[in-house]
């Protein structure tokens, strides 16, 4: 089963090409240790929500950027050797060494996690646009969730959109200043969802948003199985993909 780990970093605005830089050279690692593809979003549609969101997530600063990137893995068997392995290379490859090639953001709150793919449909694009989401999902409704996904995407689809990916909790962290808990305030009940959809372009999902909001037949279940309210969205120009 594909697996995926999730991103959510910020990045001072200033560092763009610094974050690029750096990532493009980080993320052939992945490659390199068996994974399928790397994509870096830089943040450009992230609004702000009543009560969660992007930027609360991280703890967003004044002049700091939201980022959302992925490693897309063949199975969580192959990505666990490979942080194994990554994590043995910390301590002897100038690459790891934060004094010879520092990160250009802050660490601390970055949010990551790994998921196990429970919905992957369409086909990837390398240069396009991406909607990135993290949503709580009550454990019980795992499957009511992977079946909303399954059946909306021919509606998504007929709009535009390329891909949609959504992964299940599996390895995913407490922080102690940022985590994707606190990002979703999820329960103890609920598991979260990391997902994304690609796009061929911006004006392309931008274009199918103001569809959606004017669709008034535009396919919804009974009821949700999450509370919408607690989910969070934002837009994201991709700004490094490698990929096999």
């Amino acid at each position: 089963m594909n697996y995926i780990d999730g991103f959510v970093i910020p990045v001072p605005s200033a560092n763009r090409q610094k974050f690029i830089d750096h990532a493009d050279e980080m993320d052939r690692l992945f490659l390199d240790m068996g994974g399928k593809r790397v994509v870096e979003g830089w943040g450009d549609f992230v609004p702000e929500g009543k009560v969660t969101d992007f930027p609360g997530a991280v703890n967003l600063e004044k002049g700091e950027t939201v980022c959302f990137s992925w490693v897309e893995w063949p199975d969580k068997e192959t990505r666990d050797a490979a942080f194994a392995k990554m994590h043995e290379m910390m301590e002897t490859d100038p690459r790891f060494d934060p004094a010879k090639n520092p990160m250009p953001f802050d660490g601390k709150r970055m949010i990551y996690g790994g998921f196990s793919v429970m919905v992957d449909e369409g086909e990837r694009v390398t240069d396009g646009y991406m909607q990135g989401f993290v949503i709580p999902v009550p454990e019980d409704k795992q499957e009511a969730y992977r079946q909303l996904e399954l059946t909306s995407w021919p509606y998504f689809q007929k709009l535009g959109a390329l891909r949609v990916v959504a992964g299940w909790q599996d390895d995913v962290p407490e922080g102690k200043v940022t985590d994707f808990f606190r990002t979703v305030k999820a329960e103890k009940s609920e598991r979260v969802v990391f997902a994304f959809m690609e796009w061929p372009s911006r004006e392309i999902c931008e274009a199918a948003r103001e569809k959606m909001m004017a669709d008034k037949d535009m396919p919804m279940p009974d009821e949700m199985p999450f509370d919408g309210m607690r989910m969070i969205y934002g837009g994201f120009a991709p700004v490094v993909v490698v990929e096999k």
